[in-house]
């Protein structure tokens, strides 16, 4: 017996020393206070800022541009002359039209006599009904060849007109596309001689909204939005159009979102990538919990000695300290961004728990240094002898 004895103490010292006995847990409390502000969920793209009304301005006639009369910048207004075409060719075509149908007025005047004789002969019997009737063919072929005339003369003016480039609206020349001396031609399409923009005053945005988030768009939402030349600047303004047609590319689908942007003090130019946000929920003046206090739940392996724990029966719940009681407040839950949710039932400035947080302390032995453990030399251990 006196063999076993001896055993057993040692033993029972070396468990004393490796479970640190004596040596109490730290424990954390995260908490974090309840606020009162704004609530709101974005969503971001990217755009390009444009004017709300802009028109090409070009030609249906060929020809050589004969004089300009605007540049970049210049304001112009509807009706206004900002550029001339050559107009020989086109005026020779005019007067060859009229000249044309002077020619079938003159034999108009001839058949409708001829037919006028021939039918007071026919009258009398003295021509035959062949004769009368090929009288007033030619008379009936003379009227119709005046009028087909008469329109390629309509043509011919029109298309002197066209020589004479003017302004469709009020607004101002963004580009001019051609010079003095250079010949533009319109056989297969209209080309552009300037693009005028309205009212730069009146600006807006063009962005690509990407597929998972444009179910969240709406007209109305209000935007905010910066551009790289004012980078102190915030710019406010709303969706104004959501299209349904969708862009694809490197297999990214997009829908454009047409944004209104104000530009009273002109700082928007058009061309401008556009960085904007839109809010697509906004709630004001609401009282608000971070999250992650509605996911905690206290357990009991994160009690000290002699704390307790009171719930309560409740869907959604948060929880305070109480001296040595951890209590649950019911709370009523309304809108959430994704990391902060409106509630009812609390005041602003209450502290919630997040977390607790229990460490345990390091197994080490007596002088909290474990002596199985092979230690580092220091300045403090003797060294060998020959070392």
């Amino acid at each position: 017996m006196k063999i076993m004895k001896t055993m057993i103490l040692p033993l029972a010292a070396l468990l004393l020393m490796m479970s640190g006995c004596g040596k109490k847990t730290e424990k954390t409390v995260a908490t974090i206070e309840v606020e009162q502000g704004d609530i709101n969920t974005t969503v971001t793209a990217t755009g390009t800022i444009e004017p709300v009304t802009s028109v090409d301005v070009g030609t249906q006639v060929s020809g050589i541009v004969n004089k300009l009369y605007v540049d970049y910048n210049s304001v112009v207004k509807a009706g206004q002359v900002i550029a001339e075409l050559d107009k020989t060719n086109l005026t020779s075509e005019l007067n060859s039209a009229k000249a044309q149908l002077t020619n079938q007025l003159n034999n108009l005047s001839y058949q409708k006599t001829n037919y006028e004789r021939f039918k007071n002969l026919f009258n009398k019997g003295l021509v035959s009904a062949n004769d009368f009737e090929q009288a007033r063919l030619s008379y009936q072929q003379a009227e119709q060849q005046v009028a087909q005339t008469r329109e390629s003369v309509k043509k011919a003016q029109t298309n002197l007109g066209y020589a004479t480039i003017t302004s469709p609206i009020d607004g101002i020349v963004l580009s001019k596309e051609v010079e003095e001396g250079q010949t533009v031609a319109s056989s297969f399409n209209t080309p552009t001689l300037f693009k005028i923009a309205q009212d730069l005053t009146q600006m807006r945005v063009i962005a690509d909204v990407d597929e998972a988030d444009i179910g969240e768009v709406r007209e109305g939402q209000r935007v905010s939005f910066t551009v790289d030349a004012f980078p102190n600047d915030v710019f406010e303004g709303e969706v104004t159009q959501v299209r349904q047609q969708a862009t694809t590319e490197s297999n990214v689908v997009t829908y454009e979102v047409v944004v209104s942007a104000p530009n009273a003090d002109l700082k928007l130019k058009p061309g401008l990538t556009a960085s904007i946000t839109i809010f697509t929920m906004e709630v004001n003046n609401v009282v608000y919990v971070a999250n992650k206090a509605l996911r905690f739940t206290p357990t009991p392996d994160m009690l000290d000695e002699g704390e307790s724990i009171v719930d309560c029966q409740s869907e959604h719940k948060v929880w305070v300290k109480d001296g040595m009681t951890i209590k649950a407040l019911p709370v009523e839950t309304g809108i959430t961004n994704g990391t902060v949710t409106a509630v009812k039932g609390l005041k602003p400035g209450t502290e919630l728990i997040t977390d607790i947080v229990v460490a345990m302390p390091d197994q080490e032995g007596i002088g909290g240094k474990n002596p199985f453990m092979p230690q580092p030399k220091g300045r403090d251990q003797k060294k060998k002898p020959g070392n």
